[in-house]
């Protein structure tokens, strides 16, 4: 080799051998220091409370605990008081290891928490977007990590307004129409990362409590930020087409039984979030490493019921103990390209073999089932008028009756002896169907018969007596789902449409007023 060739081998760039790098969101639950500013929490007034240095320190320890366990080149942080802070836990960090050179952090002079930046790679262009609605409402941090000191990567970093205290839509729609009105106004090839505590489900479109709903349905993260296309959440199929302005969450690469970072007593959530454009789908620059998502839960992150370990304040005292009321999320990215992944091919494929399953453990697609019934929540599908039929719970909205669907799914459940799916991640359309040969009638109506439960019977016609329907000869329990819709005693009915559930026992279901008819 010559000496020419021997300068230009090391003179390679570094880039060119470059390893996945790892990105973390962790809501830290309120780290404050020992300086009073009267922004504090009360809480958190330094010396009250327990809130001490000796305190403080172990909540720094805890931190860095875990910051270092998860060894992320960048973390997104939420909910610390201030640079003083951040520059302590850097500090703590640095002592034990696990040094971040570079930090940014939101400056709200109104707000008592912050959101945050550590980085091994250099920040730049750091400025904050500015939410108008509320003076106490934190900024979005905008930074621009150089990643192997050639590829800008824009990281948003978000804490949008929680549920609680007035916690309204609007006021979360605010943070999304801030953050795509700069995401708009970027290049169609600049790369970029939404992260952070959206307080938000990945399906609030869905799950969004009517309370909570001032915006007339309108979501800032599903509708704003345009994780739904479609009215369909955005998958990875879609999101690789190159389509611009839509954001693929990173929630939807695990089972819905594992989409939960935030634990409020028995209620998981996924509040926090890494969301996507297309451009790092796109084989250039920066892209993601296919299926790295997920929620950091070593053991010590929960207590001996498996409740999250949370940092403990009880009694008006800090009991020195704990994390905090999040699990961290991360991703890996790489400047090599994305991968597509054939899906595994499942050996499930038939309503029939879901029910000798008890727990999914992979994404199982079911070809042509058919809607038979179609009822706010709820939907009762098969696959043919010979097999056997299920129940979809709380996610058949986009289920239109009549409608054959391939759909993917990845839970099943069983409530009180009704074989359920309770997670559907996936719809697509196929045709629509007549559906006269996949009902059943009064001389089927053996409902005791476990084969038949979740079946759809129509056109049954007899008499409404205290809780049961008697019709041939048989006494069938009889439950309208809207107890006002409950006739009297003695009633004639013809029932139009009647679910077979099972609630401690077979019963037929009646789901609204269009259901039966009240005959003289």
């Amino acid at each position: 080799m010559s000496k020419f060739s021997i300068i230009q081998f090391f003179f390679i760039p570094i880039f060119l051998y470059s390893n996945p790098f790892k990105i973390a969101s962790y809501n830290i639950q309120n780290l404050f220091d020992m300086q009073k500013s009267g922004l504090e929490y009360k809480e958190y007034l330094p010396n009250e409370h327990n809130w001490t240095k000796a305190t403080l320190d172990i909540k720094l320890n805890h931190i860095a605990d875990v910051l270092c366990d998860i060894n992320a080149d960048i973390v997104a942080l939420q909910e610390v008081e201030n640079q003083n802070i951040l520059d302590q836990l850097g500090k703590k960090l640095k002592r034990v290891g696990c040094k971040y050179p570079y930090n940014a952090i939101t400056h709200n002079k109104h707000s008592s928490i912050q959101v945050a930046l550590l980085s091994r790679y250099k920040l730049t262009n750091i400025q904050e977007l500015s939410i108008k609605a509320k003076l106490r409402d934190r900024p979005i941090l905008e930074a621009t990590a150089l990643i192997d000191g050639i590829y800008p990567l824009i990281l948003f970093v978000n804490h949008w307004k929680a549920k609680s205290r007035n916690g309204v839509e609007s006021r979360r729609l605010e943070y999304a129409k801030q953050l795509m009105k700069r995401i708009d106004s970027l290049s169609r090839e600049q790369e970029y990362i939404i992260l952070g505590d959206l307080n938000s489900q990945h399906n609030e479109y869905q799950a969004q409590n009517q309370k909570f709903n001032d915006t007339n349905g309108i979501i800032g993260i599903n509708h704003i930020l345009k994780t739904l296309y479609n009215n369909l959440l955005v998958d990875e199929e879609l999101i690789v087409k190159g389509l611009q302005g839509i954001h693929y969450n990173l929630w939807l690469e695990l089972l819905s039984s594992q989409r939960w970072s935030h634990q409020f007593y028995a209620h998981k959530s996924s509040l926090d979030h890494i969301l996507l454009p297309t451009q790092l789908f796109d084989s250039k620059g920066i892209d993601y490493v296919n299926n790295s998502f997920a929620v950091f839960k070593p053991r010590y992150l929960f207590n001996n019921f498996w409740w999250i370990n949370r940092w403990v304040y009880s009694e008006n005292t800090h009991k020195g103990i704990g994390y905090s009321d999040h699990l961290p999320i991360y991703a890996l990215f790489d400047t090599k390209p994305f991968i597509k992944q054939k899906p595994k091919s499942s050996s499930i494929s038939t309503i029939n073999k879901l029910y000798k399953v008890e727990k999914i453990e992979e994404f199982i697609e079911l070809k042509n089932v058919v809607v038979l019934l179609q009822r706010g929540k709820y939907a009762v599908i098969k696959q043919s008028a010979t097999t056997r039929a299920i129940l979809v719970y709380n996610i058949s909205q986009k289920l239109e009756q009549g409608g054959v669907y391939d759909i993917t799914i990845d839970e099943v459940s069983s409530y009180k002896g009704l074989k359920e799916i309770i997670g559907v991640t996936k719809s697509q359309k196929v045709k629509t169907t007549q559906l006269k040969e996949y009902y059943l009638h009064s001389q089927n109506l053996d409902y005791q018969n476990p084969l038949l439960q979740n079946e759809v019977f129509i056109n049954l016609e007899g008499v409404y007596k205290e809780g049961y329907f008697y019709t041939n000869n048989q006494k069938i329990p009889l439950y309208f789902k809207r107890k006002k819709l409950t006739p009297k005693n003695g009633t004639k009915l013809k029932i139009l449409y009647a679910h077979l559930g099972y609630y401690r026992k077979p019963q037929l279901v009646i789901y609204n007023q269009k259901d039966f008819i009240l005959e003289k």
